[in-house]
C-alpha cells in the first residue's frame, strides 16, 4: 500500500501538471469550434472558425437594445438567420448568458457610419468616419426596456468582464479600440449608449 504521503506528493504533482497544461484565455480564445469559456455561458449558433481567415476587425463597438429581458435570444437567432441585417455578431442576455450569432468571417450592418464629430465623450479625429461597422464587432447587451437609462445586470457586467478579453485577445484588438455606440455615433439623446460598459472594459485594463 502507497505510504500516505508519497499519495498525497503524487496527486500534487498530477494537478499541477494539469493546471499547468491547461490553455490560457488566450489561447482559447484563437480556437475553433465551440470551446468552452471560464466565467462565460455561451450559446454557439455560429461556431469559430480559423481566425486567420476571419474579418479583420480592428474594433469593438458596446450597443445596448430597448428590449426587453430574454429578447437577446430572439435577436440573437434572427441575425444567425440573416447574418448581414441591422445587428451585431455578439448578443449579451439579462442573464449573462452570450450568443455567438454570427460567424466571424462575416460583416452584419450595424453603427452609423462613425459620425460623430464633436469629441463629446472622446477625441474622435480617430474616429469619425473610420470606426464603422465593417471593420468593429458589435457586442449588444439586451433588457434596457421600458427605460432605457437601466444599467446593464451584474450578470452582464460579469459576462463582459470575459467576453471583452476573449474578443481583444481572439482579434488583437487593443483596449484604446473599445468603443461605445454613443462615442461614435449621434444616439439616442436620452441616454448614453454603452458608455458604462465601455468605461469599465478600459478601466478593467488588460
Amino acid at each position: 500500500m502507497m505510504p500516505r504521503r508519497l499519495a498525497v506528493l503524487l496527486a500534487l504533482l498530477l494537478s499541477s501538471s494539469a493546471f499547468a497544461e491547461a490553455p490560457d484565455l488566450a489561447t482559447i480564445a484563437r480556437a475553433q469550434g465551440t470551446p468552452e469559456i471560464l466565467g462565460l455561458k455561451m450559446v454557439w449558433l455560429s461556431p469559430w472558425g480559423d481566425v486567420a481567415k476571419s474579418h479583420p476587425w480592428r474594433n469593438i463597438i458596446v450597443h445596448q437594445t430597448e428590449g426587453p429581458a430574454g429578447s437577446a435570444r430572439y435577436g440573437a437567432q434572427e441575425q444567425h438567420k440573416n447574418p448581414t441585417r441591422r445587428g451585431v455578431m455578439v448578443w449579451v442576455e439579462t442573464d449573462g448568458t452570450v450568443y455567438w450569432a454570427v460567424a466571424d468571417g462575416l460583416v452584419p450592418t450595424h453603427g452609423d457610419g462613425g459620425n460623430r464629430n464633436d469629441n463629446k465623450y472622446i477625441d474622435n479625429r480617430t474616429t469619425y468616419r473610420q470606426v464603422v461597422g465593417n471593420n468593429s464587432i458589435g457586442v449588444e447587451f439586451a433588457g434596457n426596456y421600458p427605460d432605457v437609462a437601466k444599467a446593464p445586470t451584474e450578470a452582464q457586467i460579469a459576462a463582459w468582464r470575459v467576453l471583452v478579453k476573449v474578443l481583444r485577445a481572439r482579434y488583437k484588438i487593443p483596449l484604446e479600440r473599445v468603443y461605445a455606440h454613443n462615442w461614435i455615433d449621434f444616439k439616442d439623446a436620452r441616454y448614453c449608449e454603452g458608455c458604462a460598459l465601455a468605461t469599465m472594459a478600459r478601466e478593467w485594463g488588460e
